[in-house]
């Protein structure tokens, strides 16, 4: 990734800080592997804004950057001068997260030739951000050393942060066939969607069949499909025709995603795609999770973009699941369940099945291509997005908990998840009609999803923080 760095600085302060402050901040992210656009010591001095000149100078080197540019990080290594870097932002026109970072005083240090004081200056520096409109995050601590470990974790959980606002700013979703009849909780808005930037690319399921029926079985991209899910998953007992019909249905779905430029896809299954088709499309989609190409089933495009929002924030796949069960008498455990379509790093142990809830009525041989297995152990996140079309709104929840080691038997794929206050996060899906399905995935991301949604995105989003 790349940042802007904005150097703030005021001038009866030592100009050794702001010189050591940029070249620190500098160094900090090339640590964690960044790129960066910063003023040179030549432009201005030291490198930093500390007038109306100063921003205007580099503002204009971030717009003519601004393609390069993920997030803007405001470094403090002195007080710093308020309004030059709020007048910076908005003469750049850029929308991107903006991190605020002060540098704390050595105690040791308070002469004039060491204070900082950007434990001060840090809070102008926001006041007047406020005061422009320009929304910003903030480190966890209210000070620290850009060459600490510490602010190291800030620039991973800010990045996270980029990574979920850019990756939704022009999004372009892929919805494959109808929502199926029986799945009214999936509704939602793309008129919503749109506004907030996000595109939906709809194709009728007849469209991918028609492709799959004039693809021969022999084609170059039927071999490498049925290589891939052969070296991807266990396919011991599966018929072979089931197989290739699940071989061709993903060559023509991904050609189809490249030629319409969508990232992730919801796509219709229940049970359409068994009754014309005779295969269940989980085993496709999961490799497709699995490469970040999140895929959700019965064209729930909302939880779709949940899965993709933890994709974005973790860099790991996501799976979709159903909120399926209680576990016992204990009120902060559930079981949650697919099918399933999980991608394979969900699972302690998985193999490729046939759909058990659905062969009853369409036949056994009509439902091969299930991900079978047990959910492995592991702190998670989870969250559900929705569209509010009542209040014109995109909302939702997100929290964390963790899948456990709990025995169960049973089919497709599954989990046990505990939650703290788990009762108070049911009750709260329930009274506000959430969908039962939610997104997941092994990792912690609920403050960077609260800041991107709430901060950035202006989305109205629920902390589930388990505190009784």
């Amino acid at each position: 990734m790349k940042f802007g760095i904005i150097v703030g600085s005021r001038g009866f302060f030592p100009g050794h800080l702001a010189a050591t402050g940029r070249e620190h901040m500098i160094s900090a992210l090339e640590r964690a592997g960044h790129g960066c656009v910063v003023l040179g010591t030549g432009d201005t001095e030291h490198g930093a804004v500390q007038s109306f000149e100063d921003a205007r100078k580099c503002a204009a080197l971030f717009k003519s950057r601004a393609s390069d540019i993920d997030g803007i990080i405001v470094t403090l290594p002195n007080f710093g001068e308020e309004r030059p870097i709020a007048d910076t932002l908005r003469l750049s026109g850029l929308n991107v997260p903006v991190l605020i970072q002060a540098t704390p005083d050595d105690p040791t240090r308070m002469s004039i030739q060491w204070r900082r004081d950007s434990f001060c200056g840090k809070m102008s520096a926001c006041n007047n951000l406020r005061q422009y409109g320009i929304r910003y995050s903030l480190t966890k601590s209210h000070c620290v050393d850009p060459l600490s470990d510490e602010f190291q974790q800030d620039l991973a959980r800010f990045s996270a942060i980029c990574r979920v606002v850019g990756g939704l700013r022009g999004l372009r979703i892929g919805a494959i066939g109808a929502r199926p009849q029986a799945f009214n909780t999936v509704r939602y808005s793309e008129k919503l969607l749109e506004r907030a930037g996000i595109s939906v690319i709809t194709l009728d399921l007849s469209e991918i069949l028609g492709r799959v029926s004039r693809l021969s079985d022999d084609h170059a991209i039927v071999t490498e499909k049925l290589d891939a899910i052969r070296n991807y998953i266990d396919i011991k007992g599966v018929p072979h025709a089931a197989i290739l019909r699940q071989a061709k249905l993903a060559a023509v779905t991904e050609e189809w995603m490249r030629e319409a430029d969508v990232s992730i896809s919801a796509i219709q299954c229940w049970t359409s795609l068994e009754e014309n088709y005779g295969v269940v499309p989980c085993t496709m989609m999961s490799m497709m999770s699995s490469k970040l190409m999140s895929s959700a089933c019965e064209v729930d495009v909302c939880g779709l973009i949940g899965m993709h929002m933890l994709a974005l924030a973790s860099g790991t796949p996501s799976a979709l699941l159903d909120w399926n069960n209680n576990y016992g008498s204990n009120a902060n455990k559930a079981v949650c369940f697919h099918c399933s379509n999980l991608p394979k790093e969900f699972f302690k142990n998985y193999r490729m099945d046939f759909q058990e809830i659905i062969a009853g009525t369409v036949g056994k041989d009509n439902t091969y291509g299930t991900v079978d297995g047990s959910i492995k152990s592991g702190h998670m996140t989870f969250i559900r997005v929705s569209t509010d079309d009542t209040s014109g709104r995109i909302c939702g929840y997100v929290g964390e908990g963790k899948f456990t080691e709990d025995p169960l038997e049973t089919f497709g794929g599954a989990g046990v998840v505990e939650i703290p206050e788990m009762q108070k996060l049911l009750r709260y899906i329930c009274e506000n009609g959430f969908e039962h399905h939610v997104a997941a995935n092994f990792c912690s991301a609920s403050d960077v999803i609260v800041d991107a949604t709430r901060n950035y995105l202006g989305w109205d989003f629920h902390l589930h923080d388990g505190k009784a």
